[in-house]
């Protein structure tokens, strides 16, 4: 990012798993740059799901740079997540036929549940696959395969946890970081709301303000695809050692198994 610098801005890098973000300040104007992301974000920023793009720029390097306006906020509370404009703009997301039409000219196809299993199943170590709790998860994967229509995927953000939710100081919502974009069944991104964050007694309230009802097909649907995303989030805390997250994950996996029962 030597170029940006040259022109006299101050970089401050923002960590992540990328290592790519930087807020970028000059004369009081303040900026968010990402290098590499994907031209998705322009589609991103013209239906108001993240911050407003400003320009895109290709650097002496080859690689291309974004920025957007940078936004003074706070990601949502674990109890913000039950709220209604939650709801709302999962659902703006998961009905916007330019996002989808974005992605599909991107050459994306849709994740269909067969491939995230086999995904799940060539990658597992074997530390990770012998966990009574993930085997279990695991055999009902296999057993319980949701039938999935192509045309009814839709775009997903595949990591709809609360630090990815941006509420700016003049009260705008947005859902940021999305490389994990795909196409695919919706209810991949209603699970990880729902288990996690939203008491099972307010699941229809919540779905009514998203726009459908709760009926046994989603039910099922949603707990297969949160068993997929708990499994591949503790296979990656597995490979980084990061043994605390992933213990954390392997507990909320056996928690989304009881609780299930219970419904």
């Amino acid at each position: 990012m030597d170029h940006f610098y040259q022109l006299g801005w101050q970089l401050d890098p923002l960590g992540g798993p990328s290592g790519e973000a930087y807020k970028a300040e000059q004369d009081g104007r303040k900026l968010f740059l990402k290098r590499n992301a994907s031209p998705f974000l322009a589609a991103l920023s013209a239906e108001g799901i993240v911050p407003k793009l400003v320009w895109t720029k290709r650097i002496e390097t080859g690689e291309v740079v974004t920025a957007q306006h940078w936004k003074n906020g706070r990601e949502l509370t674990r109890e913000d997540m039950g709220g209604l404009r939650v709801a709302a703009l999962m659902s703006k997301i998961h009905t916007s036929e330019p996002l989808l039409t974005m992605l599909k000219r991107l050459g994306m196809k849709p994740m269909l549940p067969e491939v995230l299993l086999n995904k799940i199943q060539s990658s597992l170590s074997p530390k990770v696959n012998a966990h009574h709790v993930v085997r279990n998860a695991i055999q009902y994967l296999e057993n319980a395969v949701p039938e999935i229509e192509v045309a009814d995927c839709r775009v997903c953000h595949g990591d709809v946890n609360h630090h990815n939710w941006l509420l700016s100081d003049t009260d705008e919502l947005f859902l940021v970081d999305w490389e994990g974009a795909m196409i695919a069944d919706p209810a991949i991104d209603l699970g990880m709301i729902l288990y996690p964050y939203v008491d099972h007694s307010e699941w229809d309230s919540w779905l009514q303000n998203y726009g459908i009802e709760l009926d046994n097909d989603l039910r099922s649907r949603m707990k297969w695809y949160t068993f997929v995303q708990a499994i591949t989030m503790i296979q990656w805390y597995e490979d980084r050692k990061r043994f605390t997250e992933m213990n954390e994950w392997i507990l909320f996996l056996s928690k989304v198994m009881d609780k299930d029962r219970l419904i």
